[in-house]
């Protein structure tokens, strides 16, 4: 059975696919633009507010072309960040999440010597559980030296496919601690978590982010003998906890389903 984390890595994919070719940011801004729209409509899910469910779904529009925010979407969306009258009827939520977005697509094309090690402990010695969730998950976690950058999505995304050495991620996007325990909570390839090891996952992530906020999920997937995996496709999500300087990253990969 398909995890709901590859239903969702499928389902990405086949939105990209179904992308008009070669469009840029004159077709996604627009495309940005009609969905805000439709959600302050009062039949929307938000009602007239929007919600930050529908700017997720918004957002997601400027990764359809090439799978990253350019110069043009960057500017565009901070703009509308700044934007007074496009404020009003934002919840605080959906505008963190498009703030969080807009900081952690910061537009570097290379990414910053973020030193990603393994933990000297398992991970049921860090959870403080064992079950089905902690022989899925794989933690390692490192800092950026002084000076020498941020944990940014190119950062992010190219150190959790190197450092992990298969299945290189799809973009990272900012999740509320509520979309984390969603997380944790979803069947992995041994099982259903149980929630001594979920509540121990839960708190270990976030005693990185607690104070910085900044927490992001990834989907990734590998197809068979990927970078020395083993037999057989597997696909999962990664977690990414960053402190407060941007610096420090814990890093966490779950598989959830191989075959």
């Amino acid at each position: 059975m398909f995890s709901s984390s590859l239903k969702s890595l499928l389902g990405g994919a086949a939105l990209l696919a179904a992308a008009p070719a070669f469009a840029d940011s004159t077709t996604t801004i627009p495309l940005f633009e009609a969905d805000i729209a439709a959600a302050r409509l009062a039949t929307s899910p938000g009602g007239v507010t929007v919600i930050r469910t529908e700017m997720r779904g918004a957002v997601s529009r400027f990764f359809q072309d090439d799978s990253k925010i350019d110069a043009a979407e960057r500017t565009y969306l901070a703009d509308r960040i700044a934007d007074q009258p496009f404020n009003v009827g934002v919840t605080a939520t959906a505008m963190k999440y498009l703030i969080d977005v807009h900081e952690l697509n910061d537009g570097a094309t290379t990414h910053a010597p973020l030193w990603l090690d393994v933990l000297p402990q398992t991970p049921a010695d860090y959870f403080g559980a064992t079950g089905p969730l902690t022989v899925s998950t794989e933690i390692m976690e490192g800092y950026i030296p002084s000076g020498q950058g941020v944990a940014n999505q190119a950062t992010l995304n190219y150190k959790a496919g190197a450092a992990f050495r298969h299945g290189y991620p799809r973009n990272f996007h900012p999740i509320t601690v509520l979309e984390l325990l969603a997380e944790l909570t979803s069947q992995t390839d041994n099982g259903q978590p149980n929630s001594d090891e979920v509540d121990g996952a839960l708190a270990f992530i976030t005693q990185i982010s607690r104070n910085s906020n900044r927490r992001y999920s990834a989907s990734w997937y590998c197809r068979t003998y990927c970078g020395g995996g083993g037999p057989g496709d597997t696909a999962g999500y990664y977690i990414a906890a960053v402190s407060t300087d941007r610096r420090f990253v814990r890093m966490v990969r779950v598989t959830t389903w191989s075959e």
